[in-house]
């Protein structure tokens, strides 16, 4: 039976990337986005390569649009195998500095988004019964502290601990889903241009603190290190391993282990 892999974020970078594995492996694919124009792009540069795609615009920060992709993916395909809540966005500033619109904007997608993925989808695996997947995307931001990022640490802590939490309780009710959590470094993706996508209601009005240069680990120039960064492809075949050997934290860059480590060392002392 071909499997059914759900990947929202999927219009580019990381999902994009997903998609495109997962349908080389010959799953029937279902992807969502915000951004329709790319999002019809994928579909079809997917089915002119022979795969099975639905392309379902969605707004993973919105409960009822996540309930519809589900309902479309089950009435489309009859299942969903592999879910891939992966859409993120990002936003810098000084953490006191961050408008409400702020908050809503980022938690919305990056935290709400899985929470939406997770009670929408994992009562329809729990039903089929069938060996499943589910693979969050948090941030290596997700496991450490400092400084910088402040909304988007939050919401990829958040990420990671609500996976933890997922994996366990599916464990001790014995259910046939696996849980993966995805920590990437820097990867080729569109994240620090995220705004091209903010709804209306979300922008801020009267906000002259300029947004700031993201960092990671200390890096002064985001950009630079973004196009040094793995491809796309490259952490697709990290997830794609990872499924297949069960693997629960997705590490895409091995040497950032020293930042997780540190930290864990100051919690501990």
């Amino acid at each position: 039976m071909q499997k059914v892999a759900v990947i929202t974020g999927a219009a580019s970078g990381i999902g994009r990337g997903l998609a495109e594995r997962f349908a080389a492996e010959d799953m029937k694919v279902v992807v969502a986005d915000v951004e329709e124009s790319s999002l019809a792009e994928l579909e079809a540069d997917l089915k002119a390569k022979g795969s099975t795609v639905l392309a379902v615009r969605t707004d993973v920060s919105n409960a009822e649009e996540v309930e519809n992709l589900a309902a479309r993916t089950l009435d489309t395909f009859g299942a969903v195998h592999i879910l891939c809540n992966n859409a993120g966005v990002v936003c810098s500033r000084p953490v006191w500095e961050h408008t409400l619109a702020d908050w809503e904007w980022v938690l919305g997608v990056n935290l709400w988004g899985v929470i939406h993925g997770i009670r929408t989808f994992v009562p329809r695996m729990l039903a089929q019964g069938d060996a499943c997947h589910i693979v969050n995307t948090a941030s290596i931001l997700g496991l450490v502290g400092g400084s910088g990022e402040g909304i988007y640490k939050v919401s990829k802590h958040g990420v990671v601990v609500l996976s933890e939490t997922l994996a366990d309780e599916l464990a001790q009710k014995g259910a046939k889903i696996q849980v993966h959590v995805l920590c990437p470094g820097w990867v080729r993706t569109g994240i620090l241009d995220s705004a091209r996508n903010r709804p209306e209601a979300q922008q801020n009005s009267g906000v002259k603190t300029p947004l700031r240069q993201q960092t990671i680990g200390g890096s002064q120039n985001a950009r630079a290190e973004m196009e040094a960064g793995l491809s796309p492809a490259e952490v697709a075949d990290y997830v794609y391993r990872a499924i297949q050997n069960g693997t629960f934290y997705i590490h895409t860059h091995p040497e950032h282990k020293a930042w997780i480590r540190e930290r864990m060392e100051r919690i501990l002392e």
